[in-house]
């Protein structure tokens, strides 16, 4: 397996750029409080995802992806 195969991509649909951000979320009417559905976005489309969840009502939530950390050097 590839290095690109392994790089976790936007959820947009068509995006195949590399996610930097995840955006939580849960549809109160089907969901238990405690479960939270994750949506990995890039740079370009944080924002448009989450205005589609928010604009449904769902609590949303933006949060850094941990795999979009910089990597130390050694």
């Amino acid at each position: 397996m590839t290095d690109a195969a392994q790089t976790p991509i936007c959820s947009r649909a068509g995006c195949r750029a590399a996610a930097t951000t995840q955006v939580v979320w849960r549809n109160p009417r089907i969901h238990a409080a405690g479960r939270r559905k994750v949506w990995l976005a890039c740079d370009e489309h944080v924002d448009y995802l989450r205005d589609y969840l928010a604009a449904r009502r769902f609590p949303v939530a933006v949060e850094p992806f941990p795999s979009a950390r910089p990597e130390e050097s050694p």
